[in-house]
């Protein structure tokens, strides 16, 4: 009647202004806070004071630190109707994360999970974001069974779509457990249900971005890098595709359907990270150069608008492979300013320093090895060590701690026990190419030290071979200067000369500034001794330039106040630098 159209219209005015308040720039909370608070003295119908306390609720959560009024108004509003009951119990629980009460979360979460079968959206979002809050606690098992539980149900409502993503987001933490086994079929059918599902181009356009960043991971992570460029190349396409698409906004039918995976700027950031990785690891240091400015310029414009934690984690993640590039090419002060920029991001966000703080120290472990710092070196791949759980980063480190010790020359007994555990010819630790192949380098390094050389030259022999097959370039320019060393030490000149040429080569096309030192230094001592004094002299010459880059960097980073992070092995990143009154490390074993 007209009472009811009266009620409804004072309700609707206030509703209209606090969402004016709600949507202004910058929000204007306070007054819409006491909009929707005039609503509930007014003894509303039950639904509408249900929908006011949630509303109250967001507003409060998102817009104010004001948790203990926020929970209070959730509190109220789960009780009632279903479209209220299940919106306020997922924001309740997320409130309760916040503030650390994760296992007061879960039950709440299962509960509304238990009780929305017949709400397909809600059921499929409140799956997933239990998963997620197990995935936060590093209980991958649980998270993915619930994931499995989410594909079955969203396969029986008849969205194969949101199928196709709770299966993706499962085959993701399979990845991260290394669980290859349940992988490979998991990915085949995913790759099925993506290529016959047909809706919405960008929506599959997304699946196919998400399945094929999936797979290029996966071979990464197993460091073959020549067999991911299919895939690689696929994904590229797959991005410049979407980029000219426009979105519909066209809702699905189905509301199970009503989800996607990432914004496509967020998946443009994406490709350009996985690009960067590819190209590190393969040894083009100039094109990750190029994609590392490219997706870092993308960022910035993203984080004025948008301050999703996902976004400081691809700019960690970009930054720690351009920062092993920079080491690689020589630029050891500007690796040490981003080493710097990595530690500001961390102390923003205690869960990325969490999840990348053994990184943070192998990166100081690397910078320490390059200003010849062997005592810091060691210092930071032994904390790196303790913090990290991860199979490959753990080899990874561990191979590097070996070349310390090689170097310092008097460390055997731990070297011996350090070279045990990466023993390339038996039980190698973890399934990576690269870092098998890094194995087998390392105990031609050693073997070399020890005057073995043909051992050396079995090991090195090896890592050749793995590291042609898979484009390897650094490993394979290292190899090639050793065994040019090592048949110059043994006086066969001639093969010596085949191996320091293309190393030298390759180097340059990298470029890799430590080979290219050695390289010249060697190519030098070689024409002298074969009597070529113009092609000596030439050597010579180069490798006077390259010592003097490498001298001025040296100075130029040791002298930064950053260097003293060199000394950082516990707790949270420092937040202050002293300045150093210049370098006070030894230069002469770097030249």
């Amino acid at each position: 009647g007209p009472s009811a159209a009266a009620g409804e219209s004072w309700y609707l005015a206030l509703l209209g202004l606090a969402e004016h308040f709600r949507t202004s720039s910058p929000p204007k909370v306070r007054l819409c806070v006491h909009c929707l608070q005039a609503v509930l003295p007014r003894k509303p119908p039950a639904r509408m004071e249900a929908r006011t306390h949630l509303q109250l609720g967001s507003v409060l959560y998102h817009h104010t630190r004001n948790g203990d009024q926020a929970r209070g108004h959730l509190e109220k509003a789960i009780p009632q109707f279903e479209d209220v009951k299940f919106e306020a119990a997922s924001l309740l629980s997320e409130l309760y994360c916040q503030e650390n009460s994760v296992d007061t979360a879960k039950p709440l979460l299962r509960k509304a999970i238990q009780i929305s079968q017949q709400t397909p959206y809600w059921h499929c979002r409140l799956l997933f974001q239990l998963a997620q809050l197990h995935t936060l606690e590093k209980d991958l098992v649980s998270a993915c069974d619930l994931l499995g539980v989410g594909a079955e149900y969203a396969r029986v409502v008849g969205s194969e779509y949101t199928r196709a993503l709770f299966l993706l987001s499962k085959g993701m933490l399979l990845l991260m457990e290394r669980k290859l086994q349940e992988v490979h079929p998991l990915l085949t059918l995913c790759g099925q249900i993506v290529e016959n599902w047909q809706g919405n181009p960008i929506q599959k356009e997304s699946l196919r971005v998400f399945f094929l960043v999936l797979q290029v991971t996966h071979y990464l992570d197993a460091g073959q890098v020549k067999s991911v460029k299919p895939c690689l190349k696929q994904l590229q396409q797959c991005i410049q595709t979407i980029s000219t698409l426009h979105d519909d906004e066209i809702l699905p039918s189905n509301p199970a359907d009503l989800f996607h995976w990432l914004p496509k700027e967020h998946m443009c950031v994406l490709v350009y990270l996985v690009t960067v990785m590819h190209s590190m690891q393969a040894g083009y240091l100039e094109k990750a150069q190029k994609y590392t400015d490219k997706a870092l310029m993308q960022l910035e414009k993203l984080k004025m608008l948008d301050c999703s934690p996902i976004l400081s984690s691809f700019q960690v993640i970009l930054l720690e492979h351009i920062i092993m590039c920079r080491l690689v090419t020589g630029h050891k002060a500007t690796a040490l300013q981003e080493i710097s920029q990595v530690c500001q991001l961390c102390q923003q966000s205690p869960r990325l320093f969490s999840n990348h703080a053994a990184q943070l120290h192998t990166l100081l472990g690397l910078y320490c090895i390059s200003v010849n710092c062997m005592d810091n070196a060691e210092a930071q791949f032994t904390t790196a060590l303790r913090l990290t759980t991860h199979q490959e980063l753990w080899a990874f480190i561990v191979t590097n701690l070996a070349s310390v010790y090689i170097r310092e020359g008097n460390r055997h007994q731990e070297l011996y026990s350090l070279l045990e555990r990466i023993n390339p010819d038996h039980n190698f630790p973890v399934s990576s190419h690269c870092l098998r192949a890094a194995a087998f380098y390392i105990r031609g390094l050693f073997s070399f030290f020890q005057g073995r050389y043909n051992e050396a030259k079995r090991f090195l022999r090896e890592t050749l071979k793995m590291s042609n097959a898979e484009d390897l370039n650094r490993l394979t320019a290292c190899s090639l200067v050793l065994l040019g060393h090592i048949f110059y030490v043994l006086g066969n000149h001639r093969e010596s000369n085949n191996m320091v040429v293309p190393a030298m080569q390759l180097a340059s096309k990298i470029p890799d500034m430590s080979v290219q030192l050695w390289s010249s230094a060697l190519l030098r001592d070689l024409n002298k001794a074969c009597g070529n004094a113009m092609d000596a002299h030439e050597a010579a010459q180069m490798h006077q330039n390259f010592s003097q880059q490498l001298l001025q960097d040296h100075i130029e980073a040791c002298s930064l106040p950053e260097h003293n992070l060199i000394t950082w092995t516990d707790g949270p990143p420092p937040v202050q630098f002293q300045a150093q009154n210049g370098p006070t490390t030894s230069l002469a074993s770097l030249l």
